[in-house]
């Protein structure tokens, strides 16, 4: 047995170079050499709980990945179908969305379909809520995305709503927080630690968006025992692998399909159709019933990407393999 095997949490991630959190330090870690081959998936995200081979005098070697709780990823901006591991273990992720022109139905609905699909709690933060005059018409909106979602409205300047957030920040549990750039992450960040730890940038007037100041993935400790990971600002997300996502976002719709005459039903003009029933009724709308349509045929399409590479990659890994090369 090994006495210098321990448990840590990947906190930030830069390339090849991994940060542990273990007993209130930060320790520098590379993978051990079987872990350089496996599937991307399977390699350390910030979040991730990882066994460690323990160097005071170096880099530490990580060992392995213990089981994750949650695990939020998405297909690339470059919407190639190459899937981006993002976060790991996270029981609440704050989506952060300012109320002036980053405010999108159609990106939140896309945020929802994620989490919900990585196996974490959607929270919609609606920042600079002083900024607009009908906070209450947007609340609501955001509620008709999913009966799975919950919403605040929050001021983080002028110490609005953030006493909402309170039930998250339990002890042991990890709030992540996404959104895009200038939607206000970082400074509710400084406002839920009570400091500033994450520099902020002001928005341009010209078109209400931010300049980016979270360049990376970083996990930060409170000292309350509530752990925040902090992201990157995302104006797209994309859909791969997340049909369960799209499904339970859009369970009123998957609800209504089960009660169609035939189990094929597109929802278009055949006899007994309860979606169009339903919207004939006004219970639901033809933008959300032709959102969940193209959220849905997205996924497929960069799912069927995703399948290509990866038959691709590992065709040339045989290659490589065969042919005894070290690189490619």
């Amino acid at each position: 047995m090994n006495n210098n095997i321990f448990t840590g949490r990947i906190s930030e991630v830069e390339k090849s170079n991994y940060t542990i959190i273990f007993e209130g330090k930060d320790v520098t870690a590379r993978l051990k050499g079987n872990l350089r081959g496996e599937d991307p998936e399977k390699l350390p995200v910030v979040g991730d709980y990882v066994t460690f081979n323990y160097n005071p005098i170096g880099d530490s070697v990580i060992t392995s990945v213990c089981e994750r709780t949650s695990f939020l990823q998405r297909p690339d901006q470059a919407k190639t179908g190459v899937m981006q591991y993002m976060v790991a273990n996270a029981d609440y992720s704050f989506i952060v969305t300012s109320l002036n022109d980053d405010y999108s139905y159609n990106r939140i609905a896309r945020y929802v379909s994620v989490v919900l699909q990585g196996g974490s709690v959607p929270v919609v933060v609606l920042t600079k809520s002083d900024l607009c005059g009908n906070v209450g018409r947007y609340v609501r909106e955001v509620e008709s995305i999913s009966d799975k979602v919950r919403v605040h409205a929050i001021s983080a300047i002028y110490d609005i709503g953030l006493d909402e957030l309170n039930e998250y920040l339990i002890p042991g549990k990890t709030i992540c927080l996404l959104g895009s750039s200038g939607a206000g992450k970082s400074t509710l960040l400084n406002a839920l630690v009570g400091d500033d730890v994450m520099k902020t940038g002001k928005i341009r007037e010209s078109d209400s968006k931010g300049r980016h100041t979270t360049t990376h993935r970083q996990l930060i400790q409170l000292a309350s025992g509530v752990s925040i990971i902090d992201t990157p600002g995302m104006r797209e997300i994309g859909m791969a692998k997340t049909e369960e996502g799209i499904d339970n976002t859009f369970s009123d719709i998957l609800e209504l399909s089960c009660m169609c005459k035939f189990s094929d039903c597109k929802h278009e003009s055949e006899p007994g159709c309860a979606v169009r029933a339903a919207i004939e009724r006004g219970e639901l709308s033809e933008e959300r019933l032709e959102l969940y349509r193209n959220l849905g045929q997205e996924n497929m399409r960069n799912y069927a990407k995703k399948k290509e590479i990866s038959k691709w990659a590992k065709k040339m890994k045989n290659f490589k393999d065969k042919n005894n090369w070290g690189s490619f």
